[in-house]
């Protein structure tokens, strides 16, 4: 059974946010509890998230906004951990930001994992273009949501069953891949 780690981003993802709602309704999901959503730490964050990996290998992470950027930096940053795919929801952009600055620069590496990124045209945290630039970096694919805010509660995502089906995807594509370093793998794209 794969396991599927939800990310939350800053000021985590309280009811009635998609990731809260994935979390009560899918069995194999677990949402991540970082220390201190409010006043995030990177180095805290990485540790607790790189945690819960070990804890359940070969998962699929899912991230919102600083939690994708989380997951760019811990899948470029710790490429032993092992991680079957990736889903990155609305990256928040961390410069010129005084609350999640820290977490900047985002990486622009190769994730070494199958992954999808989903984008907003008019996400306020970050440009269309950039997550675009961002996703070829990671070798992603890219996910258009059309005008979608941020892919939030204020944009109207509670329940969000777009995003289990594009989860489900990863798993349907990694399926036959085994679940090794990330550095091992072959992405196609």
């Amino acid at each position: 059974m794969t396991k599927t780690l939800i990310v939350p981003g800053l000021d985590g993802s309280p009811a009635p946010h998609w990731q809260h709602w994935w979390a009560a309704t899918d069995p194999k999901a677990l949402m991540v509890d970082l220390s201190d959503p409010s006043r995030p730490s990177p180095a805290v964050w990485e540790i607790e998230l790189a945690a819960t990996i070990l804890h359940h290998p070969g998962c699929v992470l899912v991230g919102h906004s600083l939690g994708a950027v989380l997951i760019a930096r811990i899948l470029t940053k710790w490429p032993q951990v092992k991680v079957r795919a990736a889903l990155l929801v609305a990256p928040a952009e961390t410069r010129g930001s005084d609350r999640i600055g820290q977490f900047g620069p985002i990486p622009e590496l190769p994730l070494g994992v199958p992954a999808t990124v989903v984008a907003s045209r008019n996400d306020p945290w970050m440009r269309f273009a950039r997550a675009n630039t961002l996703s070829k970096a990671w070798g992603a694919d890219l996910v258009d949501l059309g005008f979608a805010g941020h892919i939030n509660v204020d944009s109207g995502y509670g329940p969000w069953a777009k995003g289990k089906s594009l989860r489900d995807g990863l798993i349907a594509a990694t399926a036959t891949l085994p679940v090794q370093k990330p550095e091992a793998r072959r992405v196609s794209l």
